[in-house]
């Protein structure tokens, strides 16, 4: 495979695809924050069955990130990146920077509706808008046949896809399965912060989605208690949980007695490292 190619203006990298475009080829789209892991490589391999130009982009993006989180410090790790992209495959890098995607101040967003509030959005406010906002600038700028999403953000996956379908945008939002290590924890940039100890504790909250998810699907429905017994283990266990919640796959509300397509979410922390996760259950 050729060197990846690095664009980092939106009028270049809109020339680039055009060409793509005229020689009738589809075109995949990877948007990162960079900081790659396992993961975001699973999801640029997998592009490669869905396009034949895999364009993958690099943008940390301010807006999603609240007062109190530090944008300054996310950490920047663009040469390993490009490497790993350019070791699946990916055609081009989009790499702007926040010049080029906000050359003026944003007093335009897209607000997702209460689902946004919900879960995630209940503790880091704004979360969502921000990035429902940078994901519809990049696929405008992007013009993706199809563009793929991690299942582990999966209130994420769920706004971004719900964006595109009620705003009638023509591209396919692919699910990518969450890439775990050996005791089940899900990759993730900030698993790096954790301790040698909490890294050994780390794998429960997987054990713990499972243990609820082997229930329902034993027979048992009553999701509140579930949810919390979950919640007492891990609290017992030095983690200081935020939420455990079981809801429809579909719009993230609670279930109801005839739902079957269910998914389990929790956050919670080892210290000072958020950890997310979920499972989906289909009984």
């Amino acid at each position: 495979m050729s060197a990846i190619e690095t664009i980092a203006s939106g009028t270049q990298l809109r020339q680039r695809l055009n060409a793509v475009r005229r020689s009738g080829g589809r075109i995949a789209f990877v948007p990162t924050m960079g900081n790659l892991h396992e993961g975001h490589l699973t999801l640029a391999r997998q592009a490669r069955q869905h396009g034949d130009c895999v364009v993958a982009s690099i943008f940390v993006n301010r807006l999603q990130f609240a007062p109190h989180e530090d944008f300054d410090c996310y950490p920047r790790t663009f040469e390993a990146d490009q490497a790993g992209l350019e070791s699946c495959g990916v055609n081009l890098l989009f790499a702007p920077d926040e010049r080029e995607l906000y050359p003026e101040q944003q007093h335009y967003y897209v607000q997702p509706p209460a689902m946004a509030d919900d879960l995630e959005g209940a503790f880091r406010p704004g979360f969502f808008r921000g990035v429902a906002t940078v994901v519809l600038k990049l696929f405008n700028l992007v013009q993706p046949d199809a563009a793929l999403f991690g299942k582990k953000d999966y209130q994420q996956l769920m706004v971004v896809r719900n964006m595109a379908r009620q705003l009638a945008l023509p591209v396919q939002i692919v699910a990518g399965e969450t890439v775990r290590a050996a005791d089940g924890l899900a990759l993730s940039s900030r698993n790096a912060y954790l301790s040698t100890q909490q890294r050994t504790q780390a794998g429960n909250l997987y054990k713990g989605l499972a243990e609820i998810a082997r229930s329902i699907r034993a027979g048992n429905r009553d999701f509140s208690l579930l949810e919390s017994d979950l919640l007492q283990k891990l609290d017992k266990n030095q983690w200081k949980v935020d939420y455990v919640a079981v809801r429809k796959q579909t719009d993230l509300q609670l279930p109801t007695e005839s739902d079957r397509e269910l998914v389990v979410l929790t956050a919670a922390r080892l210290g000072t490292t958020r950890l997310i996760d979920n499972l989906e259950v289909s009984v």
